[in-house]
């Protein structure tokens, strides 16, 4: 009779350890604005600003979205957690698209204004 662990646990054990962090990072988050990220359209004017917002899916579970400020794109990421963040500010991020833009709007402040590529501003 043999003691300690056979050796097909501690083979099981490997490469369960080795496998789990792949499918972990393979798994969708979900977040506050729906299990695919779809969220709810927006169009609202927010400090003075007009920000619109629509889902646009990109596969089964993919979702992006178009965003505008004042009719100008503005770029929006997810992130791997289900959060999303805007061009504008790498560093903060935000439940919903809708959460992101308005940040996005508040680091504009009222003189500075999107160009072309959604995270380019002038003054």
């Amino acid at each position: 009779m043999t003691m300690g662990t056979p050796r097909r646990e501690v083979a099981r054990g490997l490469l369960v350890s080795a496998v789990a962090p792949f499918v972990t990072a393979s798994r969708r988050p979900r977040s506050a604005d729906g299990p695919e990220g779809a969220g709810t359209a927006f169009d609202e004017v927010y400090q003075g600003r007009r920000i619109q917002g629509v889902p646009v899916t990109l596969g089964a579970l993919d979702v992006a979205w178009h965003v505008t400020v004042d009719g100008h794109p503005l770029h929006l990421m997810r992130r791997a957690d289900g959060s999303w963040l805007s061009m504008l500010d790498h560093y903060s991020w935000f439940r919903t698209p809708l959460e992101a833009t308005r940040a996005a709007v508040d680091e504009l402040g009222p003189l500075r204004r999107l160009r072309g590529a959604g995270h380019d501003v002038r003054a």
